[in-house]
């Protein structure tokens, strides 16, 4: 089936057909997500909520727009969100854990053993520093680097899920790079 025919029948409440969606989209849709999250237990989570919400609203699906556009939105959408509640949910973890902490500190250690220990948490810090700089940059400029260096989108599928002109897509991802070379040069520069 088509994109077009697979809305088309569900939104006459065929279940084979949102199934045949979700598997056909699946994997689009949590790689998606992981490039927000870094992190493929909570991107599967998010993925689901994606499909949901496309079986929730599909009769609100404009056909003249791709479907996978459509996914991508709700899929950047969903991601942004749960960033930004788990922020609220880590500060008021974080307040709670001060006042009640014992005191006693865990240190989660990567099971490697191929690699040395140093170069374990060398690039484990590296990695961490890249994610915090990336999650830094202003929502935008975040939303179309991901997208292109997480998803491989061509600056003109990005245009089209962002729903901006290419131009700014490409002035959006120069200006992300810029922003990520300065902050990734003051932290280098501090140690």
């Amino acid at each position: 089936m088509t994109d077009k025919e697979l809305i088309k029948a569900i939104k006459k409440d065929d279940q084979q057909a949102f199934k045949q969606l979700v598997e056909k989209n699946q994997q689009m849709v949590v790689n998606t997500c992981n490039g927000f999250l870094h992190n493929i237990a909570d991107a599967e989570d998010i993925a689901q909520d994606v499909f949901i919400e496309v079986f929730l609203s599909v009769h609100k699906f404009r056909e003249d727009a791709k479907l996978s556009t459509w996914l991508y939105r709700i899929a950047v959408n969903k991601s942004l969100n749960h960033i930004r509640d788990n922020k609220k949910h880590k500060i008021l973890k974080s307040i709670d854990s001060f006042f009640t902490s014992d005191k006693n500190i865990e240190i989660e250690i990567p099971d490697n053993s191929s690699s040395q220990p140093e170069e374990i948490i060398e690039e484990k810090e590296r990695s961490q520093i890249l994610s915090y700089s990336i999650n830094s940059l202003a929502k935008n400029q975040k939303i179309a680097f991901t997208l292109n260096k997480y998803d491989d989108l061509s600056y003109k599928q990005i245009a089209e899920i962002m729903d901006l002109s290419l131009s700014s897509v490409e002035s959006l991802i120069h200006r992300a790079k810029k922003n990520l070379q300065k902050k990734l040069l003051n932290h280098y520069k501090k140690k």
